[in-house]
């Protein structure tokens, strides 16, 4: 699955989870997540962790997190490639389109920090315990006197409270949304932050405010802050930016007298003095500059080049490691996105139609060597994914109030993406989508589909940012033709592609959804009908449905497992029965390339994806 607007969303979704999953695989088909175990929090005490449902899996006096090396060296250079380009050092506003990769967790941290070995757990940080009720109707923070920022000023509650009333105001969606549900917030002294939250009914919120990114107050330039600028940033993370150059080059020095480097949260994390991140224009300039040994580590996407590309002499005589792992936890979401804003678009049997004509087995097969699995849920190979199963009864009630939001096929769990018989021509399914097209008041008219004998042809454009979509685009295009549209695609550069995403200004896109292993506030960015029209939000659709909102609301509101996941199953056939997108595909494995004097631990997260994070968090530099 090719990771582009992974990367590119990822500054963003960090600040809701830490390493939230992309594309990947389960360690075991239709694999079940397993709620946390441990000591359940007392209502009104102050604890050490959170979790979303059940209690943390970890006790108060955890030495250090179960998928690192306390062990691990310090020391070396790491360093990493990205393709692409960035012109902002503050991933945090709204003009935030390519912002440096890196920066989350190395440079900007949290009141919390997740654990990626359970669905959604949170440790202290910043904050070194957490207080709510049961109805988790307030959240306090009790920060530790220990935190400093890298220029040695303290971290209070002052700067949490700054940061709050900033990011609520002037940050991005999934910020002002989330946050202008907190009624109030006080801070009696440095080191205590309460948060009024009564009414939200969002059981999620206190986690949300805990994933909170903490700015310094006495250096962030306010004047400057909605600006996509290149000011250094002041954070409170392990590492310092010692060196730039816009859109090629960010450089990371380990910061000696980091404050957290001796807890438990951090035992056998962030290892290199140095992180060097290469920005690459193109895939196969990165791709070469691996091979050259100029790059420590490669996440390989492209299926073709991973089955033939690493026959090479660093390959060969084992100064490049080849591997791959199964990686757990919901799959996500990736397909062409329709753009519902559009006229030609607004019809969902429209949107079903087209689907009818993407050949999945025909390109897996002829363009990935068969490595690929098509994605049928948003949640896909999890107890949270509706396909192949039916709606039980406590979904049915759930949805009872939208009566027409859920297909029957979907609500029995029997509709999944069409199948052909992968000639590449699959007259079948062309004859389906064209009743489906003429249902909606479209038929072919001299070779082209119009709406009506003197309409319009049916003509709009895919835009694109890199050359695998490309040809996954052009493909798509191929078989359109064949019932009569017009689908053109335009690859633009990624600074070009983040604008007109974020003004919504496009026909179809790739879109993709990384999927948390317990969704939550992050679905109103990218599902909500506030969303819809909010630039910069994640709705890409323009989805605009009073059960998607409904359905979001009881996610968020479940007290148990069992209405956690009901209610999440119901979700997933409401946005399955919108026909939103064409789903595509996601691999079985993480694969990637490395060097031989990289090592890591025996094990990874359970629910991570990527398995190691942006700058390979877990790993060490073995002394040569």
């Amino acid at each position: 699955m090719n990771p582009t607007l992974i990367r590119a969303l990822a500054p963003f979704l960090a600040l809701l989870a830490l390493c939230l999953p992309p594309i990947g695989a389960a360690r075991a088909q239709d694999a079940t997540i397993q709620p946390a175990v441990g000591i359940e929090a007392p209502a009104g005490r102050p604890m050490h962790g959170i979790a979303m449902h059940g209690a943390p899996a970890l006790p108060p006096d955890f030495p250090h997190l179960p998928y690192a090396n306390p062990d691990a060296p310090k020391g070396g250079r790491l360093s990493m490639g990205f393709q692409g380009t960035f012109d902002s050092l503050n991933p945090f506003n709204l003009k935030a389109g390519s912002t440096a990769q890196g920066l989350n967790v190395n440079i900007f941290q949290t009141l919390m920090m997740r654990s990626t070995d359970e669905p959604f757990t949170l440790y202290g940080l910043i904050a070194q315990s957490i207080e709510t009720d049961e109805a988790r109707s307030y959240v306090v923070f009790r920060l530790n006197p220990k935190a400093r920022f890298s220029d040695g000023r303290p971290v209070t509650s002052a700067d949490v409270r700054f940061s709050f009333e900033l990011l609520r105001k002037r940050g991005r969606p999934q910020h002002r949304a989330a946050y202008a549900l907190v009624q109030s917030i006080q801070t009696p002294d440095p080191l205590t932050v309460r948060y009024d939250l009564a009414g939200s009914n969002d059981r999620e919120l206190p986690m949300t405010l805990a994933l909170m990114p903490v700015l310094a107050a006495h250096a962030t330039n306010l004047d400057r802050f909605d600006d996509a600028n290149l000011d250094v940033p002041v954070g409170s993370g392990p590492y310092v930016i010692k060196d730039i150059r816009p859109g090629e080059l960010l450089r990371l020095e380990r910061n000696p007298d980091y404050w957290a480097k001796d807890l438990p949260i951090h035992r056998g994390l962030y290892n290199f003095d140095e992180i060097r991140i290469e920005y690459f224009r193109d895939g196969a300039t990165f791709y070469e500059a691996m091979k050259a040994g100029l790059i420590d580590y490669r996440e390989e996407t492209n299926p073709t080049r991973w089955l033939t590309g690493y026959d090479f002499p660093a390959v060969r005589d084992g100064r490049m490691v080849k591997a791959s792992e199964k990686l757990g936890g919901a799959k996500g979401m990736q397909g062409f996105t329709f753009n519902t804003r559009r006229d030609i678009f607004q019809d969902a049997r429209v949107r079903e139609a087209l689907g009818y004509v993407f050949d999945f087995e025909w390109i897996n097969v002829n363009l990935y060597g068969g490595l690929y699995r098509r994605t049928r849920s948003f949640f896909d190979e999890t107890e949270l994914a509706s396909t192949g199963r039916p709606a039980d009864a406590l979904e049915r009630e759930m949805l009872a109030q939208w009566p027409d939001a859920v297909r029957a096929d979907v609500m029995e769990g029997k509709w999944t993406p069409p199948v052909s018989d992968g000639n590449g021509r699959d007259r079948g399914n062309a004859r389906k989508a064209l009743a489906l097209l003429k249902e909606a008041g479209w038929s072919i008219v001299d070779g082209a589909l119009r709406r009506g004998a003197d309409g319009e042809p049916f003509a709009f454009e895919i835009m694109v940012t890199e050359r695998n979509q490309e040809r996954l685009a052009l493909n798509f295009t191929q078989s359109l033709r064949r019932i009569g549209v017009n689908a053109r695609v335009r690859q633009v550069d990624e600074v070009q592609y983040q604008r007109r995403r974020q003004k919504f200004d496009f026909d179809m896109m790739i879109g993709t959804w990384a999927a948390s292993n317990s969704p939550g506030n992050e679905q109103r960015n990218r599902w909500s009908s506030a969303a819809a029209t909010m630039e910069s939000s994640f709705n890409l659709a323009g989805a605009s449905s009073p059960a998607i909102d409904g359905m979001i609301a009881r996610i968020l509101s479940a007290k148990t497992r069992e209405e956690f996941v009901a209610a999440v199953r119901a979700y997933d056939r409401i946005l399955l029965s919108g026909f939103y997108i064409v789903p595509l595909f996601h691999a079985p494995d993480q694969w990637f390339v490395h060097a031989k004097s990289l090592s890591r631990p025996k094990r990874s997260p359970s629910y991570a994806a990527p398995l190691f994070g942006a700058t390979l968090d877990t790993w060490w530099r073995r002394a040569s």
